[in-house]
Order: C-alpha cells, then sequence, then structure tokens
C-alpha cells in the first residue's frame, strides 16, 4: 500500500529515545564529554553493565566527527518489554505472540534519509564514527548495519546483521556466516553470474532488531511484516535507489550497494557473542554505490561480544521460539529463558508442570531440535525461577540423578562461530537435563516464603531506613 506520509517517529530510532525519555527517563545517558571512537564508548557500556545498569547511551561528542553514536538500545529487558507493554517476565510470550501476527507493510513516497545524497567519489565510509571496540578487531565495524536484500528466485526479501569491517572509503568486508536466507540469496545471485544488490540500513528502532532476528517462518512472508507485527501497525517502507529495495523509511543511514560474486577477500578477527575473537568468516566483499542520510543524521552501533547491546534480543527471540515450538505438543510448559550470561544462544531453561515422566526429554529435543546454536537444555518445575541462575542450580543440585536424568546427543550440528564446535564439520555433543521431580512419588518439600512475609519484611526494613 503506497501512502503520502513519508515516517512514523513512532518507528524510528528517533522515536525510540523520545519512549525511553518520557517513560524510563533513568535509562538513558546523554554523554557530552568528548570520546574516543577507539574503545571509549565500549568500555563505558560494559562497565555500566557490571554497576547493573543498562541504559541507552548517546554520546554527543565523539572526537573527529560531527556525528552523534547511539548505542546500547536493545540491553535493557524492562525497556523492551515497554515498548510492547507488558512486565519483563512476560516479554519472551508477547514476542512469540505478536511475531505470528503479519502485517503487510506500507509503503511511503519518500523518507528523511534523502535529504543527502553521495555518489561516486564523494562516498566516503571512513567519516561514519564507527567505533573500534576491541584490540583485536582488525579495523572499525559497522555492527548495526542490517542488510536487505531480495531473493534472486523468489522475489522475497529479508533484512538481518551481519557485521561489516571497514576497509575504505567505499569498501566492507562482510561475513554471511549464520548461513540462512541471506547467505542462501547471495549463493543463488552468484549460481547466476551476479552479484546481490543489498541496502545497508542503520538507524533502526529496537523492535526492528528483534523483529530481524526471527528465523522461523514461512518463506513468502517478509521479515518487515513480522517487524509490522511487533508494532502493531504497518511497517513503514521507502523504496531506495538499488533495484528498488524497500528500506526503513525512519532509518538514519542507507548505504546502497553489492555483495560482489566469486570475490574474498580477508575479514575479521571481530569480537564475537561468545565472548572470544572470531576469525571464522565467509569473507565476501561489499562495495558502496550510494550513500542517503538525514541531515542531522544519527550514527547507530550495537556494542560487540558478549554485551546485552549485542546479545539479549537474540535471547528474547529464542526464548520466543523455543516456547512457540514446545507448546505445540506440550500446552503445559509454561516458560523459556536463554540466558545472556551463556552468549544469549548456548543454554536454553525450560519451565514446566510435568504430567508424565519423560516430558522433560521431550521438551529437551524439541528445544535442540528449534534453535541451530542451543547445546543444552535444562527442564524444570514451575516452581524454578527460571530467571534466577541460583534457582535454576539448586534444582540440577537438588533434583538430578546423573545416570538417569542427563543425556547426550553427539554429532550435532552447532554454531560455527562456537569455538567448541569442530573446527571442520562445526558439530559437538549437545546435552539435556531434567531437573524436575519425579512423578507419582513422594519428593522432599520445598521451604516457601510467602508473598505476604516478604511485603511485611520490606516494609519492617523500609521503617528501618534500608531500602532494597
Amino acid at each position: 500500500m503506497l501512502v503520502k506520509n513519508p515516517v512514523n517517529d513512532r518507528q524510528s530510532l528517533r522515536g525510540f529515545l523520545d519512549f525511553v525519555e518520557s517513560e524510563f527517563p533513568a535509562e538513558i545517558l546523554r554523554i557530552k564529554v568528548p570520546v574516543k571512537r577507539e574503545f571509549d564508548m565500549t568500555t563505558m557500556v560494559f562497565e555500566l553493565e557490571k554497576a547493573g545498569r543498562d541504559p541507552t547511551l548517546v554520546f554527543e561528542n565523539v572526537e573527529g566527527f560531527d556525528m552523534p553514536v547511539v548505542t546500547n538500545i536493545a540491553a535493557n529487558r524492562k525497556v523492551l518489554a515497554g515498548l510492547l507493554g507488558v512486565a519483563a517476565d512476560d516479554l519472551p510470550a508477547a514476542f512469540r505472540s505478536r511475531v505470528q501476527n503479519y502485517i503487510p507493510c506500507d509503503v511511503v513516497d519518500d523518507a528523511p534519509w534523502n535529504d543527502i545524497v553521495l555518489e561516486g567519489d564523494d562516498i566516503d565510509l571512513t567519516k561514519l564514527p564507527i567505533p573500534l571496540q576491541f584490540s583485536v578487531d582488525a579495523a572499525p565495524y559497522i555492527t548495526a548495519g542490517q542488510l536487505v536484500a531480495r531473493d534472486p528466485v523468489t522475489g522475497v526479501d529479508t533484512t538481518g546483521f551481519h557485521r561489516l569491517m571497514l576497509k575504505g572509503k567505499n569498501r566492507l568486508g562482510v561475513s554471511l556466516h549464520s548461513r540462512r536466507r541471506m547467505y542462501e540469496f547471495h549463493r543463488r545471485a552468484q549460481e547466476m553470474g551476479k552479484s546481490l544488490p543489498v541496502a545497508i540500513t542503520l538507524g533502526i528502532h529496537p523492535l526492528h532488531y528483534m523483529g530481524s532476528m526471527v528465523y522461523a517462518y514461512p518463506p513468502n512472508v517478509r521479515k518487515f511484516e513480522i517487524i509490522g507485527g511487533l508494532f502493531g501497525e504497518p511497517y513503514r517502507v521507502a523504496r531506495c535507489g538499488i533495484e528498488g529495495l524497500e528500506v526503513p523509511a525512519g532509518a538514519e543511514i542507507i548505504i546502497e550497494g553489492e555483495i560482489l560474486a566469486d570475490v574474498h577477500e580477508p575479514e575479521g578477527p571481530f569480537g564475537e557473542f561468545t565472548g572470544y575473537a572470531s576469525y571464522r568468516s565467509t569473507q565476501n566483499v561489499f562495495v558502496a554505490h550510494r550513500v542517503r542520510m538525514r541531515r542531522d543524521a544519527m550514527y547507530h552501533s550495537v556494542v560487540s561480544g558478549m554485551a546485552k547491546d549485542h546479545i539479549l534480543t537474540t535471547c528474547i527471540t529464542r526464548e520466543g521460539e523455543i516456547l512457540n515450538a514446545l507448546k505445540r505438543n506440550l500446552p503445559n510448559v509454561k516458560a523459556v529463558h536463554v540466558p545472556h550470561s551463556t552468549c544469549g544462544a548456548f543454554m536454553a531453561i525450560v519451565s514446566m508442570k510435568k504430567i508424565a515422566e519423560g516430558e522433560p526429554q521431550m521438551a529437551v529435543m524439541a528445544a535442540l531440535g528449534t534453535e541451530l546454536y542451543t547445546k543444552y537444555v535444562i527442564v524444570v518445575d514451575e516452581d524454578v525461577n527460571i530467571f534466577d541462575m541460583n534457582d535454576v542450580m539448586w534444582a540440577i543440585a537438588t533434583r538430578v540423578r546423573a545416570e538417569k536424568d542427563i543425556f547426550m546427543v553427539p554429532g550435532a550440528k552447532g554454531a560455527i562461530l562456537d569455538p567448541s564446535s569442530d573446527p571442520e564439520s562445526f558439530t559437538l555433543t549437545k546435552m539435556g537435563i531434567d531437573a524436575t521431580r519425579p512423578t507419582g512419588r513422594d519428593f522432599a518439600e520445598r521451604l516457601v516464603i510467602t508473598e505476604e512475609s516478604k511485603a511485611r519484611a520490606h516494609a519492617i526494613l523500609q521503617a528501618a531506613g534500608v531500602s532494597l
């Protein structure tokens, strides 16, 4: 549907910043003092995270550049839940529900990123304030760049994150190591003897960020329709100048170009979500033909490594995807949690009301079959708080008999970037743990403190001047 209104601020990065300042003012920090693009911004995010804080950060004075940097927009579960109007613990279920509601896009006739258009020798990506995040990184990396491309066979487009290494004024190294849709689109184009036309979008709303991480959906559905489901309204897109690709109308910067066919160059190392330097790469090359941007554009960066900004959305999307798969056959599954501390990928904790023996094993197998990256699944009873690792470890310590409750799946496909996977086949051994109480017989009774007692204790402590 073509509409005249060029942009919906609610769907833009700017709209998100307004939302946080209005609804969660303690969760945004504007840093006016000068910072270097080398390490400063990344280090601040990690130090804040250690102190228990995950605010959105706006760096207004990056030395040597005239563009502010916005980062850490997807690091706070409470804020992300607020965008969907739910409590933090209800976020995976709300996400699961909304990403199954595909809403067709509105195509608008213009966008603010048409304010400035650079072509030819005027293109210079080195003028963007692209952070150098870790000393091991081979170069500054565009980390918040969403690649948009069409399937050369079906014409259906997709969008998603891929790391982009700065190689020159118009040249970026790119790794398509997830080997999902974008990798297949490029492979199909290459089979035809063609490069793959691509637009890189920078400066997006966190709901776009979250929706782009969904991977289990019908082949004829557009990622933008999934993102619209999260917003609860049509996502607004506009056509850019590379093959008429449609990109978010609310974006800050659009880089148009192509991923070259049959061209490979060294890319990496890069500080990946595993907390390790990654030297694994598909070593593809992107060449920019045109840059479009708002007159007052902001540069959006995702903090790499194990920062929550990098992996919290993957936790939430995996929680939603695994929950969706489990609910089909095990309606007594209550919730799923993928902890940030396990790289946002490698472990899933499942809460269920066990009706019969064998159900936890079914849940484990379904979870492992749903998510390639997940290699450990722990199933607990509904009395265990899956968002509290202390409670989960207590359940393992007191409810698991290793000889019957732990089982292995050798030779399973794992994540390419997982340093524990086989370097040639990328396989590994996956594991399930049934940490539920046995059915059909009495089991030790758990000690419980009632909510009423907790409230009374808090009131007494508050009266004594102690805040919790």
